[in-house]
């Protein structure tokens, strides 16, 4: 379902990747591990069309989205891919239903069925009774919720993590761990997840070491 070939990426005179080859298939919940500065989150950037590689190919469900412009790039991310980050970054303006909301609205999306929608996986997040808190109202294991709930609100064809429980104490980085799983489970939901996180990647499907640029096991 994701197809990463021969990925270069240089900052400057610094090679971050350095040729790399990965598929990921659709249900697949992977994580993307190694130490400070080898290349995790810059691939994660590139894999959720954030960043453009220097050179090879990047394809998500049969689209080249390497070859795509910058209008209908942002179209293609909106609908087919989700993201959490480690600092859940909601907009304190509004509601937890309003965030999740957002990106369905972005796309084009009717707002009734994108709020009947937002309330169905905050309902599925344990969260319906919150819906109605903005996140300075919300714990923080209530707010990474909400905010994979709205990485959700498009069915997207992947969710790319970065860091999703590093801020989290352990009870809720736990919980968050196993909803992870629970969606995997009942909507077939891809997840591609950079993390330090040595217990969460030992549960995932599949383990991406990287070191130094390059992809040095995928077990």
């Amino acid at each position: 379902m994701i197809e990463l070939r021969n990925i270069h990426k240089s900052f400057g005179t610094l090679e971050v990747l350095k040729g790399i080859d990965l598929d990921i298939a659709q249900g697949e919940v992977v994580s993307i591990v190694g130490p400070s500065g080898a290349g995790k989150t810059t691939l994660l950037q590139i894999m959720g069309t954030l960043d453009r590689a220097d050179s090879g190919s990047v394809v998500i469900k049969g689209t080249d989205v390497s070859r795509l412009g910058q209008k209908e790039l942002a179209r293609f991310r909106n609908r087919q891919i989700g993201f959490v980050f480690q600092f859940h970054q909601l907009l304190p303006e509004f509601t937890a239903l309003e965030n999740v909301m957002i990106p369905g609205l972005i796309g084009g999306r009717n707002r009734r069925d994108t709020r009947r929608r937002a309330m169905e996986l905050l309902e599925f997040m344990g969260l319906a009774e919150r819906a109605g808190h903005k996140p300075s109202e919300l714990s923080g294991g209530e707010k990474q919720r909400v905010a994979v709930a709205r990485a959700l609100i498009n069915e997207p064809a992947v969710v790319m993590a970065d860091e999703p429980s590093g801020s989290l104490d352990s009870a809720n980085k736990a919980e968050l761990h196993r909803l992870f799983f629970d969606l995997r489970d009942r909507l077939g939901q891809t997840f591609v997840i950079v993390t330090h996180d040595e217990e969460l990647a030992r549960t995932t499907d599949r383990t991406i070491h990287m070191k130094d640029g390059m992809i040095i096991d995928s077990l």
